[in-house]
């Protein structure tokens, strides 16, 4: 039993010992495994455009995020893949804007873009 013990306990260090070098690369490449996207909704007349629905798409799994603005027609989606290509539009009372996309080649951890509804 003890033998036992003590075999499992060193295979849990072995597992954390190869688990730590993957941690400490992803914090030397500046801790870039997410960023975010923020932007403005605004209408044919460069107003802000509150309670608007933004579309998120990411086009690797094909899921679908929204947000609704804020009263100053701002959005922010955190939190996404660095490599993954992700298509964006706004909508609100069946007008839409343009879709625009955030590239997976884009590096910044801070991506800002503006949706104008037509």
């Amino acid at each position: 039993m003890k033998r036992l013990l003590a075999m499992a306990a060193l295979a849990l260090v072995c597992v954390a010992a190869f688990a730590v070098p993957e941690t400490t690369e992803m914090m030397q490449r500046g801790g870039q495994e997410s960023r975010t996207l923020v932007g403005h909704v605004y209408d044919r007349q460069e107003a802000p455009v509150a309670k608007a629905i933004v579309y998120l798409k990411n086009t690797k799994t094909l899921v679908i995020k929204t947000y609704i603005t804020d009263t100053d027609g701002s959005y922010r989606f955190p939190a996404l893949a660095t490599n993954v290509d992700y298509e964006v539009y706004a909508e609100k009372q069946g007008v839409r804007s343009d879709t625009k996309t955030l590239s997976g080649f884009d590096s910044r951890k801070q991506a800002n873009i503006t949706l104008k509804l037509k």
